[in-house]
């Protein structure tokens, strides 16, 4: 039984220009924490990420939604999730706010993600395995596919899951070989060209065949000029994403695309606004074949369904810990295989719970197994960190998502 829902705020502050982009300067990776205690003393932790000011708000609407979770026993609970995340996501006090999409959503993230880890926890099993031991039935009862009914019906879903099981096996080496990283933290937008420079080196030096740069600068010729870099160093071979985190309007963002098209970016990033579906299918169309990679700040499901039908997504980058968590995060997966689009999540977790949300989407969704974002700069903080070797992520194997935090720099609020 769930005996009570604790909520902190946790607040990182970065230095030497580590998390910088076109927008934040000085970010402070900051987390909502929901901690779920059940009858037995085991401990569920889940996450939400922001940028600082602002995480109170988040915490405070945590520990609502927590609270309507006391007193139930979760396995009951997990039986029929999406159920409970429906009503929650719908909860008449909140609605106004969202619906599901800001604080209120956020806040049910980290809800979810922890109930998802008490639920591991509980069954002492990492969370891929615990996902991949439920029944096609069972995961698509822990999914709300409202509002997706005439792309996604609940019986398509479960169909979806169970033809994939008969190839599980051809897909399983991937938790000996470990998932493929890609390094976000390579190219940081206020790292200089030497640093920049040395910083690629040291990724290929470190196995990774993938990395991306921050651009949006306020002179164009400067993303231009350190995307060259960028190349030049790494070699034609290697992977190197763009992203431009929203600073474009439309025509700047079709005369830079096309300008980037020079280094053959392997995706441009949140090259404009993330709710206009409309400009980033204008973008898709003028800069094909150069693909856009979209999701980190789009909120919900039903903005994803809306991308993935206009074909403007190249690459879908849900993130569990800025949507409505695990639950949310498989759904959306299930709408890109319907689609055909490749999920490569966004990691505001720095990749703990991912790592193995992505084993779930290759094994059982049948998702490519392409690579994972990898951001080292909160691993002193976790409890079992990532562990990335030769560019590959190790498959996890203690019981949970990865999600408990060793050091918490708690705010005074």
């Amino acid at each position: 039984m769930i005996s009570k829902i604790v909520v902190k705020d946790a607040r990182f502050p970065l230095t030497g220009g580590a998390g910088s982009d076109a927008i934040h300067q000085n970010p402070v990776y900051s987390y909502t924490v929901a901690c779920l205690y059940d009858d037995k003393g085991n401990c569920g932790t889940g996450l939400a990420f922001t940028l600082g000011a602002g995480n109170e708000l988040v915490c405070a609407a945590a520990r609502f939604y927590g609270e309507k979770l006391v007193g139930k026993e979760l396995t009951e609970v997990m039986a029929s999730f999406g159920d409970w995340f429906k009503q929650r996501s719908d909860e008449q006090q909140f609605r106004w706010l969202g619906p599901h999409k800001g604080v209120v959503h956020l806040a049910l993230a980290a809800v979810t993600n922890a109930c998802y880890d008490l639920w591991a926890k509980q069954q002492q099993v990492p969370l891929w395995k615990l996902l991949l031991d439920l029944t096609p039935e069972q995961v698509v009862n822990t999914l709300d596919l409202s509002y997706l009914e005439e792309v996604l019906p609940r019986e398509e879903a479960v169909r979806m899951l169970t033809e994939m099981q008969a190839s599980r096996a051809s897909r399983e080496g991937v938790l000996r070989t470990g998932y493929a990283a890609y390094d976000t933290s390579a190219g940081w937008f206020n790292y200089s060209d030497d640093q920049l420079e040395a910083n690629c080196k040291r990724a290929l030096d470190n196995g990774f065949r993938a990395l991306k740069l921050k651009v949006g600068a306020k002179d164009p010729d400067t993303d231009i000029r350190r995307a060259h870099i960028v190349r030049n160093t790494v070699g034609d071979e290697i992977k190197v994403m763009v992203d431009a985190n929203q600073q474009w309007n439309l025509p700047q963002a079709i005369a830079i695309g096309k300008k980037l098209a020079a280094i053959n970016p392997y995706w441009i990033e949140e090259p404009t606004h993330p709710d206009d579906i409309l400009a980033h299918k204008t973008l898709a169309d003028a800069l094909n074949p150069v693909k856009l990679a979209l999701g980190e700040h789009v909120p919900n499901k039903v903005i994803f369904k809306n991308y993935l039908q206009t074909g403007s997504a190249g690459f879908i980058q849900v993130d569990a810990v800025r949507v409505g968590g695990v639950s949310e995060f498989i759904t959306v997966s299930l709408l890109c295989k319907k689609f055909g689009v490749p999920v490569v999540p966004h990691v505001g977790d720095m990749g703990q719970l991912h790592q193995h949300l992505v084993l779930f989407n290759h094994i059982g969704m049948g998702h490519e197994a392409l690579f994972l974002e990898h951001i080292p700069h909160l691993r002193k903080h976790f409890v079992h960190p990532a562990l990335i070797t030769d560019g590959f992520y190790k498959t996890p194997e203690t019981p949970g998502s990865s999600c408990d935090l060793l050091s918490l720099n708690t705010f005074p609020g």
